[in-house]
């Protein structure tokens, strides 16, 4: 694609970047058959190829953001399932994460998308106001039909009806172990804490068992994934430098093999530190931290796990943030199958359940018609079970299947020796 910015726009390193990633694209429109608001709505504005002629157009002009652009760009999931398919390499993820912060500088959103927005910010990344956020939405269910936007609605159809008591495990702490092999620092999650303890649990007992201790850093919080997509560049920022000054602290104190996320949301995040800090005074810890960052399934192919021999049909999802972002496909099936699990995959695995952070609040009505696709092609595999290995995709897979959902590191876990997940009947 040919660009017509000026010198002076190029001395911007973001403007630099977007030129970089524009040029790389040559309109051939792959991407449109793997985008999944392409697959709902059949507009192309609505399909990478359309957002990136609209960044184009914003970034180039150096213009505000208006609403045909931000109404198309809010509409993208970040599946990231464009750069899987995407023939010329283009870097997609970084075109749109600068077109989200140039909107949310530039464009005054009404008012009820503004206090949302703001609010969603202020809550979720913070395990203690989520909780309670959550408890007041089960509380506010009966009042549902009286609420005014759709979206207040889908917060409080999402919220669950029990939450787990908050664990112990997750605040900062050391798992020692005899005869250490490896030392990893856990990213604990901050949605995730909330919404389901027995990950966490698992991931600990799991690889204590095969002799890694794992420390829970003290300082460490939220990724700062949820506030970089709705383009809150300065939040975002501000919860990344603290994580990595935390997992540098432990790196330069004790040592660390791997920083272990077993939220693939959060690790698509966390690996792209590096460049988010590229030109700030901690762009040297944030390029380490990037690259000791492993997904759980990535560090366990490392490490290397017994056979085991369960004998049980699981339905694999395979999150957006893992297969697209991270490039991770094969090592979460790998392993279930090393443990002994049957190992079925649905049609069109590479489409998004619709979940995608904050998604599924903010755009309902594609959101659920994207979910009931993809529980319909799992349930249609006829599993005992269905594996994932993000929370946002659990919890919105399991909001519409009676099948159980649980993170592949709780079978692991159970396979090699830990208790049996909670939904299954353990």
């Amino acid at each position: 694609m040919q660009t017509f910015f000026t010198e002076d726009q190029l001395e911007d390193p973001g403007i630099a970047r977007a030129n970089e990633i524009l040029r790389a694209c040559v309109h051939c429109g792959m991407c449109t058959a793997t985008c999944p608001s392409y697959q709902v709505l059949g507009d192309e504005l609505d399909s990478p190829r359309g957002r990136i002629y609209l960044i184009k157009e914003m970034v180039e002009q150096d213009r505000p953001a208006d609403e045909r652009t931000v109404t198309h760009i809010d509409r993208c999931l970040s599946c990231l399932a464009c750069m899987t398919t995407c023939p010329s390499g283009v870097h997609y993820m970084h075109l749109v994460d600068h077109a989200r912060a140039h909107i949310e500088k530039t464009y005054r959103r009404p008012f009820m998308d503004r206090w949302l927005r703001r609010v969603l910010a202020w809550v979720i990344p913070h395990p203690g106001r989520f909780r309670l956020a959550l408890r007041a939405a089960t509380l506010g269910r009966p009042f549902r039909a009286l609420m005014p936007d759709r979206r207040l609605r889908a917060m409080l159809d999402m919220a669950p009806d029990r939450l787990p008591q908050p664990s112990p495990g997750d605040r900062p702490q050391v798992f020692a172990v005899a005869g250490r092999k490896k030392r990893v620092a856990l990213l604990t999650g901050c949605a995730q804490q909330v919404l389901d303890t027995d990950i966490n649990a698992a991931t600990v007992r799991l690889l204590t068992r095969l002799g890694v201790e794992v420390v829970v850093p003290e300082g460490m919080g939220c990724c700062g994934a949820l506030t970089h997509h709705m383009g809150r560049e300065a939040d975002a920022h501000a919860s990344a430098a603290a994580n990595i000054r935390a997992f540098m602290a432990e790196a330069r104190g004790q040592g660390l093999d791997a920083i272990v996320i077993n939220t693939s949301g959060c690790g698509t995040t966390v690996k792209d530190y590096g460049h988010m800090f590229r030109t700030d005074a901690l762009a040297e810890d944030a390029a380490t931290v990037s690259a000791l960052t492993k997904d759980i399934t990535e560090f366990l192919t490392e490490l290397g796990i017994p056979e085991a021999d369960m004998g049980m049909r699981v339905a694999y999802h395979s999150a957006c943030s893992l297969q697209h972002g991270q490039k991770v496909k094969d090592a979460p099936k790998d392993l279930l199958r090393r443990a002994g699990f049957e190992v079925v995959e649905p049609v069109d695995s590479h489409l998004c359940c619709g979940s995608a952070g904050t998604y599924n609040l903010m755009q309902p009505e594609i959101s659920a018609e994207l979910k009931a696709r993809k529980v319909a092609t799992l349930e249609a595999r006829a599993p005992e079970v269905i594996a994932a290995g993000n929370i946002g995709c659990m919890v919105q897979i399991g909001s519409a299947t009676a099948v159980p959902v649980v993170h592949t590191v709780e079978l692991l876990d159970w396979a090699l020796g830990g208790p049996k997940p909670a939904k299954l009947g353990g």
